[in-house]
């Protein structure tokens, strides 16, 4: 037997500890990510300013601190694939930053986030080779664990590529020995997305903060759409096992990049905030869109997102077309909910709606009070049957909370 494979056989049978108890993430986790506007860009020589490297981390965290991001509540700085060395270290087998790119290490960098009062993540993979060809974790879980504490990493995300046993098994072996450094690393894993149909999400609650459960997003309306149809079919009934501690993620905010309208990068942050999402900007926030970044900050859809009660939202409604929805959510407070109407279709006219509070499911109330988020206008008191009555742009959404009261 190889040693490898000696390796593997002893991790797959330590005794798997089925609970990720570490405290962390009781709202939806929220950051900055570099993969979806950055990806694998290492060429540091030609494409000094969008390379991935230490500078543009470090170029992040600053901007999230100054620019009120890091008070609007996003305390994450990641980095994902490709920050690696194409070979571990061959006294020690740890994994090591490119020299070139992150010539200070990991640790270091790691200093730099923290004396912003932000957190570092980072990114592995569970299978022999990272999704680009890095170094991965198969064989080395526990000492990539304790290097991750070491270097006093604050976040993981462990991806699924190129993995050739049980994941499950996997990604729980790498939970307990993040657990046993004794360091509190939020987990963020791939596994469900990625073993489809199959996936277990009761399991996924079980074992990490937040997992992946949804398609891959790209800078695209039909890629945010695709992955809004997925959470309003909720055909795997994984909305039902998200709460404080354990997340759906459905993949990171593309707003103020290239591929959404104005209306549609309102739809993505509004649902996101529904669905109980995580949200991991993924935008160059050095030249971002003012709109863009009004939206990101928008403190009455954060406070959805961030609500304590933990409990996703639901469709409650969809119509004939398949491209008018009614959402709701259970909120913290007093009996409250927020509310969506959603309209996918990108036909050229506006859809005129017409519903009531009961088409929402929303129980008894004497009334409630509704409040545009968007718009920030207090539309007034309506009991159950009282008509809200709008006019809805393609790909655009309505959002609003329903505070119970009584007519006075």
């Amino acid at each position: 037997m190889s040693w490898k494979l000696a390796v593997l056989v002893l991790l797959l049978n330590v005794v798997i500890i089925r609970t990720l108890d570490n405290g962390l993430a009781r709202t939806p986790p929220m950051g900055w990510m570099q993969w979806q506007r950055f990806r694998c860009n290492i060429d540091c020589v030609n494409d000094p300013h969008y390379c991935v490297s230490e500078k543009l981390i470090m170029q992040m965290a600053d901007i999230m601190v100054t620019d009120g991001y890091k008070d609007a509540g996003y305390e994450y700085v990641s980095i994902d694939d490709c920050w690696m060395s194409k070979e571990r270290d061959p006294k020690t087998n740890k994994m090591q930053a490119d020299p070139v790119r992150f010539p200070s290490g990991i640790k270091a960098l790691a200093n730099y986030v923290h004396s912003k009062g932000l957190k570092l993540g980072i990114y592995q993979d569970m299978g022999t080779k990272t999704c680009k060809g890095y170094p991965g974790s198969q064989y080395y879980v526990p000492l990539d664990a304790q290097t991750f504490a070491d270097w006093e990493v604050d976040m993981l995300k462990l991806d699924c590529c190129n993995t050739g046993y049980d994941m499950v098994s996997g990604y729980s072996v790498m939970g307990s020995f993040l657990n046993k450094t004794g360091r509190p690393i939020l987990y963020a894993c791939s596994w469900p997305v990625c073993m489809g149909k199959n996936a277990n999400f009761k399991l996924a609650a079980k074992m990490c903060n937040m997992w992946r459960n949804a398609i891959d997003i790209t800078d695209s309306w039909d890629r945010v759409h695709q992955i809004i149809k997925i959470y309003s079919n909720n055909t795997q009934h994984f909305a039902e096992v998200a709460g404080p501690g354990h997340w759906n993620d459905p993949d990171q905010l593309i707003i103020g990049d290239y591929g959404l309208s104005e209306t549609q990068q309102k739809v993505q942050m509004g649902m996101w905030a529904m669905m109980a999402s995580p949200l991991f900007m993924s935008v160059d926030l050095r030249n971002i869109d003012p709109r863009a970044k009004k939206l990101l900050l928008n403190k009455q859809v954060l406070a959805i997102n961030q609500d304590p009660l933990g409990k996703q939202g639901m469709r409650v409604w969809i119509d004939t077309t398949g491209t008018l929805e009614y959402w709701t959510r259970p909120l913290m407070s007093n009996g409250s909910y927020a509310i969506a109407i959603l309209n996918t279709s990108d036909y050229g006219m506006s859809r005129h709606i017409n519903c009531t509070l009961k088409d929402f499911k929303l129980p008894s109330a004497n009334s409630y009070l509704i409040t545009d988020i968007f718009g920030g206008e207090n539309l007034g008191k309506f009991g159950l049957s009282d008509r809200i009555v709008l006019q809805l742009h393609p790909t655009d959404m309505f959002l609003a909370t329903a505070v119970p009261m009584s007519f006075s």
